[in-house]
């Protein structure tokens, strides 16, 4: 246990001294936008780029893990949204923003660190294989409900516009796109681009963890809690165990499996929050689901990870 606590240490001791720059104003706004810029348009493209081109992207799994894992993701985004449409009595856009903090996890900013803290350079193959697609069905599916929750009878041209143009400037999707096409079609990189990128990806943990830090303190839990443990039992509990049992009837073990369940154990994607300011729907309830998920993931993450020690080792 202490293994695995020394693990994760780290990770929230970076992100606790984001959060602490951010809340005694140690980075100005600005600074902290050109940081997160800077991490998420060019750090952690570069990395998932040469884990893709490298053959750990699509090209280099035969379907089964990403089968296994949007299947429980796919599940538990369903749930969500029929639990908050007849249970809860929600609208279809503000359901649909609900289901998406329920089952869209933080594999970017806070699942590639840890991937990497945990299972080496070994687990961004899998990881990268899972971390494109995620935001390449749920960001679309998402848009999709809430176009059609906020405008009923909009056109099907204007929601596919607007789902295109979403997932066309998201740079995680293409990066995993255009690496996966160059391990189908070219040659292997060439060793000087190949270095450049490591070199450029090496900074995506640290610089991603500092500005996840930094962006909680503008999260608040008091108004909206009760719906924050919600989706956080779902995102936390339900999504991992779900996640277990569909990679086990898949035939997947070890690392794969590792890798699968670590990343659907990640709390609530800050895109969520984001994606819920975009349609100023649910922005508060987002935003608790972030922060306590955060919170709760120091312990749901020691005990997924202890789970899996030694996993890729």
């Amino acid at each position: 246990m202490l293994g695995v606590l020394g693990l994760v240490a780290p990770v929230f001791l970076l992100i606790a001294l984001g959060y602490g720059a951010g809340v005694w104003r140690r980075v100005s706004d600005d600074g902290l936008r050109a940081i997160n810029d800077f991490a998420y348009w060019l750090c952690a493209p570069a990395l998932l780029f040469i884990s893709a081109a490298s053959g750990g992207g699509l090209a280099g799994h035969g379907g089964r893990l990403e089968l296994a894992f949007f299947a429980a993701v796919l599940a538990v985004y369903a749930g969500a949204l029929a639990f908050s449409r007849l249970v809860a009595g929600r609208g279809l856009a503000e359901s649909g923003l609900f289901a998406l903090n329920c089952a869209f996890g933080n594999t970017l900013m806070m699942g590639v660190p840890v991937v990497l803290a945990a299972f080496g350079p070994a687990g961004i193959a899998p990881a990268t294989a899972i971390v494109g697609i995620y935001s390449l069905i749920m960001m679309p599916l998402t848009t999709i409900v809430a176009e059609m929750g906020l405008a009923e009878g909009a056109s099907p041209l204007r929601v596919m516009r607007t789902t295109l143009r979403s997932v066309a400037r998201n740079p995680v999707v293409v990066s995993v796109v255009l690496g996966n096409l160059w391990g189908l079609l070219m040659p292997p990189l060439p060793f000087f681009l190949a270095r450049f990128l490591e070199i450029l990806g090496a900074g995506t943990s640290p610089l991603l963890l500092f500005c996840l830090g930094a962006s909680l303190r503008d999260f608040r839990i008091q108004r909206d809690w009760v719906d924050a443990v919600v989706i956080n039992l779902l995102k936390l509990v339900v999504l991992p165990l779900a996640v277990f049992g569909t990679g086990r009837l898949a035939g997947l073990s070890g690392l794969e499996l590792a890798v699968m369940v670590t990343l659907a154990a990640m709390p609530t994607g800050a895109n969520a929050f984001l994606m819920a300011r975009r349609y100023a729907v649910g922005m508060e309830r987002s935003g608790a689901a972030v922060l306590l998920g955060t919170i709760a993931s120091v312990v749901t993450l020691t005990g997924v990870l202890g789970w899996f020690a030694g996993a890729g080792r």
